[in-house]
């Protein structure tokens, strides 16, 4: 099977290209060819994990983000955060998430909650923008 660590990037390019092609000749898993894309699909996943590391959202933008895919306002979020006021003060940086908001945003939106325990980087006082 001849499979070598992914080293650098030349190393990255060569096994994508050998992925793209595996894949456009669509192979059964438990074949020789399913079983060499998924290596080399593990292998061009923990290099790119290591390499270019992606960091976890802001939970304002995170929280912003949700409501836009589902379609939601701000008002929506007044069952999780309080009143509309308490929502506008939580997305313009000036009152942080409690424990209970995060638990109500993460059952009520599917937000998860290692995202929303993150300290936000928005400045406090920018005005909500949903």
């Amino acid at each position: 099977m001849n499979i070598k660590p992914i080293h650098d990037d030349e190393d990255l390019d060569c096994a994508l290209d050998e992925i793209e092609g595996l894949m456009e000749s669509d192979p059964q898993p438990g074949t020789t060819a399913g079983d060499r894309l998924e290596i080399l699909s593990t292998l061009v996943e923990s290099y790119e994990s290591r390499h270019f590391p992606i960091d976890a959202p802001d939970p304002i933008e995170a929280i912003k983000f949700r409501l836009d895919q589902l379609g939601l306002g701000i008002r929506d979020l007044q069952p999780a955060i309080g009143t509309s006021s308490r929502v506008y003060e939580v997305l313009a940086g000036s009152r942080p998430l409690t424990i209970r908001m995060i638990r109500n945003l993460n059952a009520q939106f599917n937000i998860p909650a290692e995202v929303l325990i993150r300290e936000s980087k928005k400045p406090a006082g920018e005005l909500a923008v949903v």
